[in-house]
């Protein structure tokens, strides 16, 4: 009888969270890797026993994401959804600034070893001035006020709205279809005076959206390949403090990070 072939390793990081009340399992896409949430009373072994039972479909999740878009010269990049070649242009070609628009191609000035860099700061730039009139244009249609506006690179949510009004968006929006980005400033905005998601909420949205239908449908569609351009970076929620509320210990605080088989064996000489 044959051996068994010796099982994939899976990328894993393993995170605690206060507020969680049952092991989450999900697929980090912009960071190729699984991420395992346990509530603070689970032990690591138990949570390693409930991603060993999803080992091959965490593994497919993996194997099915869109390939990834680095910003380097001749990559095609969207921009407002539509494809814009990337291009490192001669310094003497400067006329506007470090990076331009112009004939379909996103024209960066300056040492190759830099292009990466300016484009996405050019790209968050671009988002910001983009999405923050966006928001307040539709903000005054309700006759609310906003606070601030920033602009993050977020994994999981593409805004959020603050009790306070705060509103945060994801900068990847400046590359989808500005049908896309008219819809998440509305629905962040419809938040300021409706918290919860019921029908009033999405009433609201639906009058402040363009194409409120529309835009969820290529999220759902699209939204994981807009995570796949760039680089990869600790997005700007995994670098800010914990939460209130969120377990601050050492152990919770910082991320395991590694593989099945590595854990496993951190296991097997005690840890639980």
């Amino acid at each position: 009888m044959s051996e068994k072939p010796p099982a994939r390793a899976v990328p894993l990081r393993v995170r605690r969270s206060a507020r969680a009340r049952r092991m989450v399992l999900r697929v980090d896409h912009a960071r190729d890797e699984a991420v395992l949430t346990l509530p603070r009373r689970a032990s690591l072994k138990e949570g390693l026993a409930f991603a060993e039972e999803r080992r091959d479909w965490i593994a497919a999740r993996l194997a099915s994401l869109p390939p990834r878009v680095p910003f380097v010269p001749g990559a095609f990049v969207p921009l407002r959804g539509v494809p814009h070649a990337i291009r490192h242009a001669d310094a003497t070609s400067r006329r506007s600034g470090v990076v331009r628009v112009e004939d379909g191609e996103i024209r960066v000035v300056g040492k190759p070893e830099h292009l990466a860099r300016r484009v996405a700061d050019w790209l968050k730039a671009e988002a910001k001035r983009a999405l923050e009139p966006l928001a307040r244009a539709k903000a005054a249609r309700l006759g609310v006020a906003l606070g601030r506006v920033t602009v993050r690179d977020t994994r999981t949510l593409w805004g959020s709205c603050s009790a306070k009004g705060d509103l945060s968006l994801c900068w990847r929006l400046i590359l989808a279809p500005p049908v896309v980005a008219d819809y998440v400033c509305a629905h962040e905005v419809a938040h300021v005076m409706v918290r919860g998601h019921g029908p009033r909420f999405w009433r609201l949205v639906r009058e402040l959206a363009e194409d409120m239908d529309g835009a969820r449908a290529w999220l759902a569609r699209e939204g994981e390949r807009l995570q796949r351009y760039g680089g990869v970076k600790a997005s700007e929620n995994e670098r800010r403090e914990p939460e209130r509320g969120k377990d601050r210990s050492p152990r919770a605080g910082k991320d395991a990070r590694g593989f099945f088989a590595d854990l496993l064996g951190r296991l097997r000489g005690g840890e639980s």
